[in-house]
């Protein structure tokens, strides 16, 4: 916990792909303060044509490497949310080459009742895992 979902454009190497996985990982165990065995990514490859990704107005010039992240997490605070977006976009530029107007984040949250990490249980709500904190919005 937190899922990560990665969409990409198909061509990218394994080792790159490996990167790509580990740097963002590291970047939300960073920023998030999770346990590195917290581990749960998915990365999935399109078709140049299956991915569109225009620059909202911004004035971004988004390239092929374009890379979406996805994360399903439990609820955080507006200054973790910000410093996970900062260090990804620095590790993935340092570690990966991804230029930052080619990166693309979107956090979704959710509740402890919202878990299940195998067993048919709700591993938060039994008290097998600590439950999350109520945290401030701002």
């Amino acid at each position: 916990m937190p899922i990560i979902r990665l969409d990409v454009v198909r061509g990218r190497s394994p080792d790159e792909i490996t990167e790509l996985l580990d740097t963002a990982h590291a970047a939300v165990v960073e920023s998030f303060g999770v346990p590195v065995s917290d581990r749960y990514q998915i990365l999935s490859e399109h078709g140049q044509a299956e991915i569109a990704a225009l620059d909202t107005g911004l004035g971004f010039q988004r390239s092929q490497e374009i890379v979406i992240i996805q994360i399903t997490t439990r609820p955080r605070s507006v200054n973790e949310k910000k410093t996970l977006y900062k260090r990804l976009a620095e590790m993935l530029e340092e570690r990966c080459g991804l230029r930052p107007s080619d990166l693309v984040v979107s956090l979704v949250e959710n509740t402890d009742a919202d878990w299940s990490f195998g067993d048919g249980e709700a591993q938060f709500l039994t008290g097998a895992l600590p439950a999350s904190p109520i945290l401030p919005t701002r």
